[in-house]
């Protein structure tokens, strides 16, 4: 079948498309260091956890927008506001002075608008790439796109570290503006994947997050969300507290662990069902968050990275697989909304909870609570899936 050969997949635009995506992402993935920047200004657990679920708090309150304006306006039209905006915010930050009291207001209002940029590009970018995708490689497909997302990840924190450590933050904003940059210019000569026809009208974004499937999915990616809040927002100053120099080994290894499960995973899990191998990475992210509780040197650090990062390789592609498996394209930005906007959710409401949690009780009942949010998705996930 010529639909499922490789070219059909790994062919120049979805090529192209993914670099973009890598250098997006990186310019985000610079950010995880940007805790260590909140200390640095005097802010605490707690400011951490605010300033950072500011992103988020915008990319969730922004999403039936975003999304609503994604099927109607164009995949790529969209992808091109939220690149720019996630290449111009990280110059924003050298504009602020001061302490954390002096500079809080403005550098809310900054993560806000950052936070829209991201969440454009998040869900333009995904829902362009199951618009081209083969339907019986829509794991493979989504799998390794995302998986440059996941290179990203791993390369921003390391290249922001270093960039912050030996010339200081305002460099550090002018490598995230760099990397924002080069994901704005390699998507420009892409065409556009869907082009809306304005007599067909889908259902609202609310109406489909009711239905029985979208709804299980959206409480899925929550709660995955409130677990990558945890890795995104609390490694750092947990690490650094235990007294780890090299903060992004984490990332690192985390990053090559679901790239390495990209590789292998997505045909399994277009082989057996995404069905299948989402309980399994539920398990495997939940384990890998608990051990972080139990910090104690890099070893641990590693391990964990390996194991979260193996559950983020299956549990991502298989949700967003099973979420947006045939749905109709005038609503797939919509469906891709809702998936991508509860893990932002999650992300949010995860950060304030979790800066809390550590601030009370300490950096281990922070781990503990995120490694136990999905287990909670399991039970829910195998509760429900004889009903799907």
């Amino acid at each position: 079948m010529p639909e499922s050969s490789s070219p059909s997949l790994y062919n120049k635009v979805f090529i192209q498309f993914a670099l973009a995506n890598l250098f997006t992402v990186s310019s985000f993935g610079i950010f995880f260091i940007f805790p260590l920047y909140i200390k640095s200004h005097g802010g605490s657990e707690a400011d951490i956890g605010i300033i950072m679920g500011a992103f988020a708090l915008s990319s969730v309150l922004c999403r039936p927008w975003v999304s609503e304006m994604i099927d109607r306006l164009g995949r790529k039209r969209s992808y091109s506001m939220g690149a720019l905006t996630m290449a111009v915010m990280p110059l924003g930050y050298m504009l602020l002075k001061g302490n954390i009291g002096k500079i809080y207001g403005p550098l809310l209002l900054f993560r806000l608008i950052h936070g829209v940029g991201l969440a454009i590009c998040f869900t333009a970018s995904f829902t362009y790439i199951a618009d081209v995708l083969p339907r019986e490689r829509i794991n493979e497909g989504i799998g390794m796109f995302g998986a440059t997302g996941l290179v990203g990840l791993a390369l921003g924190p390391v290249i922001g570290e270093m960039v912050a450590r030996r010339f200081g933050f305002p460099y550090f904003f002018v490598a995230g503006a760099v990397f924002g940059g080069a994901g704005f210019a390699l998507h420009l000569p892409l065409p556009e994947s869907y082009r809306p026809k304005l007599m067909i009208q889908g259902k609202s974004f609310f109406g489909l997050m009711v239905e029985r499937k979208i709804f299980l999915v959206a409480v899925l990616a929550f709660l995955f969300g409130l677990g990558l809040a945890a890795s995104g927002n609390f490694v750092a100053p947990y690490a650094k507290d235990k007294g780890i120099s090299i903060v992004s080994v984490y990332y690192v290894f985390y990053s090559l662990s679901a790239v390495s499960t990209r590789l292998l995973g997505g045909r399994i899990a277009d082989k057996v069902g995404e069905q299948r191998v989402i309980p399994y990475a539920l398990v495997i992210t939940g384990v890998g968050l608990l051990m972080l509780a139990f910090l104690g040197g890099n070893g641990i650090l590693i391990v964990a990275g390996v194991l979260a990062g193996c559950g983020h390789g299956f549990l991502f592609p298989c949700l967003n697989a099973l979420v947006i498996r045939d749905e109709p394209a005038q609503v797939r930005g919509k469906v891709t909304g809702i998936f991508t906007g509860g893990i932002d959710a999650g992300s949010f409401l995860g950060s304030i909870f979790l800066g809390y949690i550590g601030q009370v009780c300490g950096y281990r009942t922070l781990f503990i609570t995120s490694g136990l949010a999905l287990f909670i998705g399991l039970y829910i996930y195998l509760r429900r899936l004889p009903n799907e």
